[in-house]
């Protein structure tokens, strides 16, 4: 069976995904030939207007509602208009993973972008956090509609980048002005410094930035603390230490740690003791990962006392 290209298109209701979509498929370049399945999970106030589309072939079809979000469904779409491409505009309350467990074998995502009213977007974040992080954790693009001169991007920067540093960001002003941005994200810690000095504030930043630039902290000397955790699944004389991080709210809070080997610095230690580490990173295999990964080898390790925050975050 061939690949069928899937575009997704994020976002809350009226924050610009019909009238993206809308342009798209009046676009030349995106008449290929392949018959097309618009799929729409909700209906805004703007309309489509399919005489105006340049992309022939294109098959609209509703979604009344979550329970039609089955993968019986949307295969049942697929046969049904031969659908060669699928193009989704996405409902705002429904979580992403209900369209991913939905997905046909065939369906991969080609393009994913999420769309926010600017003038909405700061109070969505600060009620509906979880359906936020929902629709930027995986997407590609950002894109903040409706901008206006006198907002600060640092406090839409800042929320984007607390959730992935992974999707370009686009501010398009009122008019049709459109601006990438371009702030630069330092670490809160210097990641070229002789030890890397990680506050308690900064551990979940520290965390991440190891995961996804594991081979870059290679060699290099770190310190901070965390809470240990004694477990099983680790090597003998290798303990787990780090913090109960919460990405995106109470409910998705989850230990996350490194492995160490202690070196027989410590004895005595217990899950949730208190440590200050210091220690030199490399990738090597763990059975704690069950595959290879940063591996702390502690040069210095002491008992320390909690911090005053027991849970870190990106804020």
């Amino acid at each position: 069976m061939e690949d069928i290209s899937v575009y997704l298109f994020l976002g809350f209701l009226d924050s610009g995904k019909t009238k993206f979509i809308q342009e798209t498929l009046e676009d030349p370049r995106m008449e290929t030939g392949e018959r097309t399945l618009l799929l729409v999970c909700e209906e805004g106030d703007e309309e489509y207007i399919p005489e105006k589309f340049a992309v022939k072939n294109v098959a609209k079809v509703t979604l009344e509602g979550a329970d039609e979000l089955t993968e019986e469904n949307l295969a049942s779409l697929t046969e049904k208009y031969k659908a060669q491409r699928v193009v989704v505009e996405y409902n705002g309350t429904w979580l992403l993973q209900q369209f991913f467990d939905a997905m046909p074998e065939s369906w991969v995502i080609n393009q994913m972008m999420t769309f926010f009213d600017a003038a909405t977007f700061l109070n969505y974040n600060a009620n509906m956090r979880q359906l936020v992080f929902d629709k930027v954790q995986m997407t590609q693009m950002v894109v903040f509609n409706r901008f206006k001169g006198e907002y600060e991007k640092l406090q839409f920067h800042k929320v984007v980048r607390g959730i992935s540093r992974r999707p370009d960001i686009v501010y398009e002003y009122i008019g049709g002005k459109a601006e990438f941005d371009e702030i630069e994200d330092p670490m809160p810690f210097d990641v070229n410094a002789p030890v890397i000095e990680v506050e308690d504030r900064d551990f979940a930043w520290f965390y991440r930035d190891v995961a996804e630039k594991t081979a870059e902290y290679v060699g290099k000397t770190v310190r901070f603390k965390g809470m240990a955790a004694v477990t099983k699944k680790a090597p003998k004389g290798y303990i787990v230490l780090g913090r109960h991080i919460m990405t995106c709210c109470e409910a998705d809070i989850a230990y996350d740690g490194f492995a160490v080997n202690t070196n027989g610095l410590l004895e005595g230690i217990e899950t949730r003791d208190w440590l200050i580490v210091t220690a030199k990173i490399n990738i090597e295999y763990n059975s704690v990962y069950r595959s290879k990964g940063p591996v702390l080898t502690a040069e210095k390790l002491e008992r320390a006392e909690p911090p005053e925050e027991s849970v870190a975050t990106f804020y």
